[in-house]
């Protein structure tokens, strides 16, 4: 069977069963006896183990299936959810997402996965890989104890013996004798001491055995018990008289309570062998559940995979149609003929519907991209020992393929950024009476034609002076400058290049890249980033993007001769102004707009534009934002608005001042997309 056509549905199964496997995991650790979630998980699993093994790819199928079989122990009951069991479950799915992206990537999908499949293992068999060392170290401890009172074990005999004895005032001492390094007769001390012994009383027990101490299989040392009315102190005189006996310790048995009536060797076992879980019956509940469960997959829309490109490339034909439109309907305001009317108008409608079937078939769930954060955020607290809670709301909020593609980078960054220096640690919020657990809310809206998408922390918040001193040695700002700033120009000052106020270099949010590639990258999706913080109660930032970055809103302008489109995203009114409106400061034509000084910036001077005039009394001005700061554009006239597609001016002219990209219009003209950002300092 030719696989080759079969690998890209698999890969992007692989990545949904694994993104499912995250999810799930996480809502399991809240939900720790929810058996619905693990067979969730395991379906996932199981799926992913089939799909592989028919692809080839062996090894990760057998990594599934080891994972496959902690999940069936943990539906089974056999074993009960831990948060260290979920670590190991956790960097197995890693380890499958790397081997899927080695796939993706052209690979073989192999990888080192030995350390993980054995602690599965020590998973699989009833034990907690973490706890383990710690188990085996208090079994360790529990026996030296043991030991340091008894060497010698004992069966229920024995110690009913020991307990008979002792109430009836008989001593029961357990001596460990050490013969001389030099000694050459082991065997015959032994005798010898066994026949000082056996004189003061009754030996019940010894180690090595009486077989083995004849037979000199033993070091130089020996325990044996003894019941005896003699005390601790005569035995040892007597056996130190026996020769080459270096040295004798007793240890006096007293409370055979101790015991609880199992010997040393089971309690060892016990402690050795007893799963960290306990093991419990099963619920009559779980097969209910499993139907549910079942009849909720059954439920799924049902959908078709259709690759972004072929998308793409759909698109660019109607951004096609859509130009061609635009030159129909100028042909028909200049022929004005009534059935070439009602036929564009016809035209204009169905396309419309058409533009917003296609933009909404490139609209994908800001989901996509949130999903990865939770397993992030869960994984980092638990690396800086903090405690944090991750909200999400507003997952189901779309945004064009395009946005969501970059978007991830940057909300990663902010997100470190909240958790390593937003985020105080449990006891420092404890002292500040917050509390102990943080929390950080992503959420994302809509609101007109934009997406906002808001990292909130009820952290630290940002340290005004803090930001102002870091500004001031860097020489960004001047005292007078930095005096003026109000808190939101102090908080946008970390967006800088190289603007840190972190004291130490954390490989958390740090790693060598700043805020200012945040708002680059934010910018160049044509989107805004303002930050709004309250020292000790928490950050907010706020990310506005465009909903698409293909087709867009804008007011056609005229300058000269030449069409320029201004985006109706940074406009907030158009205006008609006097000559003798237009006020000078600090060498710069202003206007007053309402109550505001706003700087006029004339469009024919910037892109040096021919034959214009300035002679006009009035002039026509398109006001424009960005942020807080404000800019009056002067037009020689306003054509009107309009939906036009966004082409790039190509790899040939590339930096070019103010201007983001280029449309073509109904009259088969080119007009300019103007950046206001850039024309707004």
């Amino acid at each position: 069977m030719e696989m080759g056509q079969y690998l890209e549905i698999f890969i992007e199964e692989s990545k949904e069963h694994l993104q499912s496997c995250n999810e799930q995991l996480l809502l399991l650790e809240k939900n720790p006896h929810d058996l619905s979630i693990v067979n969730e998980i395991f379906r996932s699993a199981h799926t992913l183990k089939g799909m592989s093994a028919t692809m080839g790819f062996e090894d990760l199928a057998n990594l599934t299936h080891k994972m496959e079989n902690v999940l069936d122990a943990i539906r089974n009951e056999k074993i009960s959810v831990s948060p260290e069991i979920l670590d190991v479950v956790f960097l197995a799915v890693d380890d499958l997402e790397t081997m899927v992206e080695s796939i993706a990537s052209g690979g073989d999908g192999k990888k080192d996965v030995t350390e993980v499949i054995e602690k599965l293992h020590i998973i699989e068999t009833g034990e907690s890989p973490i706890i383990q060392s710690s188990a085996q170290q208090e079994v360790a401890a529990t026996v030296e104890v043991v030991k340091e009172d008894l060497k010698n074990s004992y069966d229920q005999y024995e110690q009913t013996i020991i307990k008979q004895s002792l109430e009836q005032g008989f001593n029961c001492l357990e001596l460990s004798i050490s013969l001389r390094s030099d000694c050459l007769l082991k065997a015959a001390r032994v005798f010898m001491t066994f026949e000082v012994l056996e004189k003061s009383g009754e030996i019940i027990n010894s180690t090595p055995s009486v077989d083995q101490l004849e037979a000199e299989q033993f070091d130089s040392e020996f325990t044996v018990t003894l019941i005896t009315q003699e005390s601790a102190d005569e035995i040892k005189k007597k056996v130190m008289k026996v020769s080459e006996i270096e040295n004798v310790q007793i240890v006096e048995i007293k409370d055979v309570e101790r015991f609880h009536g199992k010997t040393v060797q089971e309690l060892k076992e016990e402690q050795t062998n007893q799963p960290i879980n306990k093991v419990k019956e099963k619920t009559p509940q779980k097969k209910g559940e499993e139907k549910q469960s079942s009849t909720n997959s059954a439920n799924h829309n049902k959908t078709i995979r259709v690759n972004i490109e072929r998308l793409d490339i759909l698109m660019n034909l109607f951004e096609e149609l859509v130009i061609d439109r635009g030159r129909l309907e100028q042909i028909s305001k200049e022929l004005k003929h009534s059935e070439l009317d009602e036929t564009v108008e016809r035209m204009t409608r169905i396309s419309s519907d058409l533009q917003n079937i296609i933009l909404n078939m490139r609209m994908v769930p800001v989901e996509t991209v949130f999903n990865r954060f939770p397993r992030m955020v869960r994984q980092l607290a638990r690396d800086l020992n903090k405690k944090i809670n991750l909200e999400v709301i507003g997952a189901e909020t779309e945004l064009d393929r395009t946005v969501i593609d970059e978007i991830g980078d940057p909300l990663v960054h902010l997100l470190r950024n909240a958790i390593d220096h937003g985020i105080e640690m449990p006891e420092k919020r404890i002292q500040q009476g917050k509390p102990e657990e943080g929390t950080i809310k992503l959420k994302a809206y809509h609101s007109g034609n934009h997406v906002f998408i808001e990292i909130e922390d009820d952290g630290a918040g940002i340290n005004r002076e803090k930001v102002l001193n870091k500004a001031l040695s860097k020489g960004i700002l001047s005292e007078e400058e930095a005096a003026a700033l109000t808190d939101k120009q102090v908080f946008e000052l970390i967006l800088a290049s190289g603007f840190s106020t972190a004291e130490t270099i954390s490989d958390i949010s740090g790693r060598g890249v700043g805020l200012d590639v945040v708002k680059a990258t934010i910018e160049s999706l044509g989107g805004t980033i303002n930050i709004d913080s309250s020292e000790g109660d928490g950050s907010v930032f706020i990310i506005q993007l465009p909903l698409t970055l293909s087709i867009i809103s804008v007011m056609l302008v005229e300058v000269g001769d030449e069409k320029y489109a201004v985006p109706l995203s940074s406009i907030i009114e158009t205006a008609i102004i006097k000559q003798t409106d237009i006020l000078n400061a600090h060498n710069q034509k202003v206007i007053d707009f309402r109550g505001n000084i706003v700087p006029l910036v004339f469009l024919k001077d910037v892109f040096s534009v021919p034959n214009t005039s300035d002679e006009d009394e009035y002039h026509s001005v398109v006001i424009v934002r960005k942020g807080n700061k404000m800019a009056a554009l002067v037009v020689d006239s306003f054509i009107g608005q309009q939906e036009i597609v966004l082409k790039s001016l190509g790899n040939y002219l590339t930096n070019v001042f103010a201007i983001s990209g280029a449309t073509i219009l109904g009259d088969g003209q080119v007009a300019l997309i103007i950046d206001c950002n850039a024309l707004i300092k």
